[in-house]
């Protein structure tokens, strides 16, 4: 059997799950289509604590995200793979543009932030990737992409943050413009929100 064969009875079993656990479904929309969301909220929140592990874990985020996203949607175009409810019959829960599914974005997106969230915070962290791979699981559950799809979206994902983690550091002319941006930025922001002295 090969590889592309296993990776769609992988699919048709757990995109069955939708006619088999239907009370399950409203759960696997919400985070198929609004679980990202959650990730932006949280990156906002931990930004706007003001302590400053917390911003350069969101630098981080945000630096490893584009670089992930941006390699996904190189394969993208360079390993064009057609939607599952493009080529067979599928449980199709949410409306989507017939667009490339190899890798998925909603995958790289979620385990990059995530997995940028555990290098710095632990025990927090162990409860993003849960969540975001509640959000892989769910796009193949709502019928939008592979198993393949996702996997790849999570090592994409995963891989980039670890890589920035590493290597930002070492590079001293993107450590110093982002240790700078973020002075600037800090410095603007204590204009416009003074911290309160204690009284």
């Amino acid at each position: 059997m090969s590889l592309l064969n296993l990776d769609y009875n992988l699919f048709q079993l757990i995109n069955h799950l939708a006619v088999v656990y239907p009370f399950l479904n409203p759960i696997m929309r919400f985070l198929a289509q609004e679980g990202e969301y959650v990730f932006y909220v949280g990156i906002i929140f931990y930004w706007f604590t003001r302590k400053e592990q917390n911003r350069w874990m969101v630098i981080h985020s945000l630096v490893s995200a584009c670089v992930a996203l941006g390699i996904s949607g190189l394969i993208g175009d360079f390993f064009y793979r057609d939607r599952p409810f493009v080529s067979h019959h599928v449980n199709q829960l949410i409306p989507h543009a017939m667009n490339a599914s190899f890798p998925s974005d909603h995958a790289t997106g979620a385990f990059v932030i995530a997995t940028s969230i555990f290098l710095f915070r632990k025990q927090e962290g162990r409860a993003w990737l849960v969540l975001a791979a509640g959000v892989a699981f769910s796009r193949i559950w709502v019928g939008v992409h592979y198993p393949l799809d996702v996997l790849a979206g999570t090592l994409l994902g995963c891989g980039t943050a670890i890589a920035m983690y590493k290597w930002i550091p070492k590079w001293k002319m993107v450590a110093n413009l982002l240790q700078q941006g973020l002075l600037v930025y800090e410095k603007m922001e204590r204009r416009i929100l003074p911290t309160k002295s204690p009284q």
